[in-house]
């Protein structure tokens, strides 16, 4: 019985009050919410209740309270649900100008977002709170993903170092006993090894070029977040030359902030129209050397510039040598809104165009650095390419 009355109190709760209560259980005894669930009550009701902004009107007080009493009373991941809900019907996009507001809410990537967004009108006196909130999430995104990252970009630029004539030194024995298996000679117990599998001396030089060419529209903020914070990690390595460029009508290189996604973040202005070809041609100037070079686009493909250019544009980049991938998303939202047309364009002059979650991510650049056919790991993966997938007018 205790199940039941769980149950209907959460729907009560759901609800809300009114005609939901005096509802009653099983037994027959009348639901009653307890002096916690009055709370839960209370704040659903505000949010939820009655016409938009009528619960805590414009104060930015009251609407602190309101953030940190949600976060004791519900899971962290009904708190990030009820807080972007609360953008919209309680004016917290402007609530978030208060520092009290800012240091009321619970860190997300959602809320980064909105902090991108709001961007330069964020007042001087906010403006430390609300770096300090960026920086917890971009702190927490990073240590979830720096290994990762790390371990598959080195493992990467080691397997695609491996050579088949390597001095004695650099010869990896397990990897030469087991291609040669096929030359064991029985009468002397020994295998012969007709060739061997080892690493090429490494040189001090940058061994791979990558550059991450992000659209600033509004739909790509979450992609923005993820890519800062990847493009610090890879900036870290000395083996990877790493540049970061966002565009809009526009086109800023970011690649002096890479070491701190924070100052990255807060260059970026979200909004404004878009021209994939004008930042395409700035990419294309900072290649050097196109068979070492990663390119990553990440943009929904809407373009505002000349689209044919912009196809042109890619094409180019691909007979050059280099790698380059269209990235729809990079985020965990799930399937993207993006030009169709545009990205099946891109599909047949050599660019792959798919979403990609922020785990992929490091393996999608491990594919990438080893020049491996990124079609065939999207499919390894799971993931649905512009390729395959039927395209739209």
């Amino acid at each position: 019985m205790t199940e039941q009355r769980d149950r209907l109190t959460r729907w009560r709760l759901v609800l809300g009050g009114g005609d939901a209560d005096g509802v009653t259980a099983g037994d027959g005894a009348e639901i009653t919410l307890s002096a916690d669930d009055l709370k839960r009550d209370s704040a659903l009701e505000s949010l939820y209740g009655g016409t938009r902004r009528g619960g805590l009107g414009g104060s930015a007080p009251k609407v602190a309270r309101w953030l940190g009493d949600i976060r004791g009373y519900f899971p962290s991941s009904v708190v990030q649900v009820m807080q972007s809900d609360a953008m919209d019907r309680l004016g917290l996009s402007q609530m978030l100008l208060e520092p009290e507001t800012m240091r009321a809410v619970q860190p997300d990537v959602s809320l980064v977002s909105t902090l991108i967004g709001l961007g330069r009108v964020i007042p001087e006196h906010s403006r430390e709170t609300a770096r300090a909130v960026v920086r917890q999430v971009t702190d927490d995104l990073e240590a979830r993903l720096r290994q990762r990252t790390v371990q598959a970009v080195t493992g990467a630029l080691d397997r695609a170092a491996r050579t088949r004539r390597p001095r004695l030194r650099d010869v990896d024995w397990n990897r030469t006993i087991a291609a040669n298996l096929g030359h064991y000679l029985p009468e002397h117990r020994t295998v012969v090894p007709e060739r061997l599998v080892g690493y090429a001396r490494r040189s001090t030089e940058i061994e791979r070029e990558i550059v991450l060419c992000i659209d600033q529209s509004g739909s790509m903020a979450e992609s923005i977040v993820y890519s800062s914070v990847f493009g610090a990690v890879l900036a870290s390595l000395s083996a990877v030359s790493t540049r970061m460029v966002v565009f809009d009508t526009e086109v800023v290189d970011l690649t002096d902030e890479l070491d701190d996604p924070v100052d990255v973040l807060f260059g970026v202005q979200l909004g404004g129209g878009t021209d994939i070809n004008r930042a395409l041609a700035y990419c294309q100037q900072q290649i050097s050397r196109p068979d070492d070079t990663v390119l990553v686009l990440i943009s929904d493909l809407y373009e505002g510039g000349i689209a044919e250019e912009m196809v042109s544009r890619a094409r180019s980049v691909v007979a050059s040598g280099a790698t380059m991938i269209a990235l729809l998303a990079l985020s965990d939202s799930g399937q993207p809104s993006f030009d169709a047309a545009h990205a099946a364009a891109l599909a047949e002059v050599g660019v792959p165009s798919f979403a990609c979650t922020p785990d992929l991510f490091p393996d999608l650049m491990a594919a990438a650095i080893e020049r491996r056919d990124i079609g065939q790991w999207a499919a390894a993966n799971d993931i649905v390419t512009t390729h395959d997938a039927p395209t739209s007018d």
